[in-house]
């Protein structure tokens, strides 16, 4: 028996080599026919056209974005891939768009009975409004709040971490003061996730606050100045409706928001138990804080709303297994910009070259390199261009929860934002999310075939897995990455880091995301080819990413997949 069980045991291990060997193998040729096929001067060229004054900086809801969406949906229909929302290839979307009106919108103090208005745009700027459509008079939202003021530290409360700053304060019926962001004790993702909008928010209601002013570190300043911050935020928000008609991750419990400048704040800390200067040093060493404020305010806030219609763009591969043709891998990218903004050198565009037409154009060439493989991978791909993401996510959000197949079928999202590679060839990448899942394991195969080393998130402070389009993903319980620019040049005389770094605080969202600036589109190529064989092998390989045991996010949000066929 003992013999007859090593020449069984013997040829179970034979069959699992030959298998690993065949996946290899076929990995290999996909991987080379992607290396044809992938190219600069293609990447090049729809950067070009994405980021031409011609489309005005693609913002949702405008004839930029439309050319944008149409030019991207003839790429699709040219390589041979199907369109991917029931024979079209665009899933509209309805947003409500909600822009303050300054003149008729105000923010005023009390302390020691004595009121002071504050000043628009020098000490404050405040969020739009949403209304409910019961509560809109014509195309005009308004609210207003009074009520006292209570410190609440980061407004943060992460029992994973043992942190609360809402312990031992009462913030029921009073406008909460929090600062900008999470404690840095925490780790990166879940310190991004305890940053994001949203989850303040719900806390800040669960709490029973009805307003909310915002104040930021110095060292966020530094990375968000006033002058840049201003303009961001006057030209409004948006949010996706509803089949009833009502915006999306809206608290109407919430009765005006604001963020405060540096000199509104220390206005704010005049005469409070701790200065500004205390309070922040405490927030900077990761301790929970709290205390009521000797003052109140009142927030009065006008909006214009108006309802606009914009387009995600769905192309679709058909997988080639009967077993598991009816899971898919996502791509995703974001073909929105900003549009017009303040001109920099007489330019008012917004371009978007990086952000994010070096994406789209990446995940265009990705989908050229699916569609040209002599056999389409055993589950199946959808290339989704998303719309809205700079107003919150929200076009991968809408998709994430009205998909165009069952949400249960998608195994993992791949999402490029920014291609990597656009600023020096890398001997690294930041593969943003993969270590929550075992979708890590693809990305580390990825990246040691292409000749990647594998870093950690270099600037958690940017909190960057919140800001990109496979966090919605992940709040759907979908494994997710978003591989970005590792830090470590080829060339030894170039900092990674600072270049980055300078990037952001000199071009992002200003118009000088052009085409003048210098990017490398070799290496962006090189960056694309690890992305198509990061899904390409979820696609490929018997078993579906897992999120880890444990895990945070798995915890959350998932877990997903478990018992799904694996085709063997």
């Amino acid at each position: 028996m003992r013999h007859c069980l090593r020449i069984a045991v013997g040829v179970v291990c034979c069959l699992l080599t030959s298998s690993l060997i065949a996946q290899e193998s076929s990995d290999r040729a996909a991987l080379a026919s992607a290396e044809k096929v992938i190219r600069p001067e293609q990447i090049r060229s729809h950067i070009r056209f994405l980021a031409d004054s011609l489309l005005q900086g693609r913002a949702p809801g405008t004839p930029g974005y439309d050319i944008a969406a149409r030019y991207v949906a003839t790429e699709l229909e040219g390589m041979g891939l199907h369109p991917g929302v029931s024979g079209s290839w665009f899933q509209p979307i309805p947003f409500e768009r909600a822009v303050t009106d300054p003149a008729a919108s105000s923010v005023t103090l009390t302390s020691n009975g004595k009121e002071q208005r504050l000043v628009d745009a020098k000490d404050y700027v405040l969020s739009a409004w949403f209304a409910s459509p019961a509560e809109k008079n014509g195309g005009q939202a308004e609210s207003d709040v009074s009520a006292p003021l209570v410190f609440v530290g980061f407004g943060v409360t992460a029992p994973d971490q043992h942190y609360d700053d809402y312990a031992g304060i009462d913030a029921r019926g009073k406008i909460v003061v929090r600062i900008y962001g999470a404690p840095s004790a925490f780790p990166s993702t879940e310190r991004a996730y305890y940053s994001d909008n949203v989850v303040k928010a719900k806390n800040a209601v669960a709490h029973g606050a009805v307003g909310v002013l915002d104040i930021m570190l110095p060292e966020d300043w530094k990375r968000y100045p006033w002058e840049w911050l201003v303009p961001q935020i006057q030209v409004g928000e948006m949010r996706w409706l509803s089949k009833s008609g009502m915006p999306h991750d809206f608290f109407p419990d919430l009765r005006g928001i604001a963020l405060l400048s540096q000199q509104g704040a220390e206005t704010l800390f005049a005469g409070a138990p701790k200065t500004l200067a205390q309070v922040l040093d405490t927030a900077k060493a990761g301790k929970p804080q709290a205390f009521a404020l000797p003052a109140s305010a009142h927030l009065h806030t006008v909006s214009a709303q108006s309802v606009i219609q914009s387009s995600n763009i769905i192309g679709e591969l058909k997988g080639s297994d009967s077993a598991l043709r009816d899971q898919y891998v996502v791509y995703t990218a974001h073909v929105d910009h900003l549009g017009i903004c303040p001109a920099v050198d007489g330019d008012n565009v917004c371009h978007g070259a990086l952000d994010n037409a070096s994406g789209t154009a990446a995940v265009l060439e990705i989908a050229r390199a699916y569609a040209s493989l002599s056999a389409a991978p055993k589950r199946s791909t959808l290339f989704v261009f998303v719309t809205g993401e700079e107003m919150g996510l929200l076009g991968s959000d809408y998709f994430a929860h009205f998909p165009t197949v069952p949400l249960k079928s998608i195994v993992a999202n791949v999402n490029v934002d920014e291609a990597p590679g656009a600023f020096y060839p890398m001997k690294d990448v930041v593969p943003l999310g993969s270590e929550h899942s075992s979708l890590g394991e693809e990305v580390a195969s990825a990246a040691k075939i292409m000749g990647y080393g594998i870093s950690p998130d270099p600037m958690p402070e940017e909190v960057g897995f919140i800001r990109s389009d496979q966090y919605s993903f992940v709040l759907q319980g979908v494994p997710a990455v978003d591989i970005t620019d590792g830090v470590k040049a080829t060339d030894p005389n170039i900092n990674g880091l600072a270049v980055i770094k300078k990037w952001n605080t000199t071009r992002y969202h200003t118009p000088l995301d052009n085409m003048s600036q210098p990017i490398d589109f070799e290496s962006i190529t090189k960056a694309a080819v690890m992305n198509f064989l990061v899904g390409y092998q979820v696609a490929q390989h018997a078993g579906a990413p897992e999120w880890n045991k444990g895990d945070f996010f798995g915890t959350t949000f998932g877990p997903r997949h478990s018992g799904m066929a694996t085709g063997e």
